[in-house]
């Protein structure tokens, strides 16, 4: 009898790979609860609950969104978890999507504030209301990438297409580059760029902090 190959995964990525399988599976299950109770809300919009900061990074809207998130994050997470041991990297995963949330909503608010100078304060909920929240585990699989990169600078990694390769430390400031200029320039819509790069930005601050104390 063959072992199971998830059991090779480290316990908190394979934890991880479990808890987001389930939470697509019941969103497919009853779509319209899922999304409304567990994405992320803009935190002034009557849909915002304390819990969704955690639990959007749970979320997926489409099986595309959530292969391409678990893939990095069984990748890439594994490998981290390894070097930087079960508690630690669960910190880090948790803080890297705090951290995604927060620049993404601070992004939101300055917008917001930047709206309402056009609109009656009475129209200011709606507004609110209006915002698109935001789910997916991709800020953190972001800080997951920085983190690897930090930690495996001169890895080979070469893409499906087109196939070139590079070394991983290339590879992110690229990923995030194109975030940025896509987040500034407002192409791409629809996606959370400042959630990206929230959470590329605490993986390297976090990286950085655990170096500058010896603890990795």
């Amino acid at each position: 009898m063959t072992s199971n190959p998830l059991q090779n995964i480290p316990v908190v990525t394979r934890n991880l790979l479990y808890v987001n399988l389930i939470m697509f599976v019941a969103t497919l299950i009853n779509p319209a609860f899922m999304k409304e109770t567990f994405s992320m809300a803009f935190p002034l919009s009557t849909e915002f609950r304390w819990w969704q900061p955690l639990t959007h990074m749970f979320m997926h809207d489409g099986f595309l969104h959530l292969f391409f998130n678990m893939y990095s994050l069984v990748m890439f997470g594994a490998l981290v978890e390894r070097t930087l041991g079960t508690r630690k990297f669960l910190w880090f995963y948790a803080i890297t999507g705090f951290g995604a949330v927060l620049l993404h909503t601070g992004v939101q608010f300055m917008e917001v504030q930047s709206l309402l100078k056009e609109y009656p304060q009475e129209a200011a909920q709606s507004i609110y209301n209006s915002i698109p929240g935001i789910l997916g585990a991709s800020g953190a699989v972001y800080g997951v990438l920085v983190g690897f990169a930090m930690l495996y600078p001169h890895a080979r990694l070469t893409l499906i297409f087109p196939p070139i390769t590079l070394d991983a430390k290339w590879w992110v400031l690229i990923f995030v580059g194109i975030e940025l200029f896509t987040g500034i320039s407002g192409t791409m819509m629809g996606i959370a760029h400042f959630a990206h790069l929230g959470g590329a930005l605490f993986g390297w601050l976090l990286i950085r902090y655990w170096r500058k104390k010896r603890e990795i």
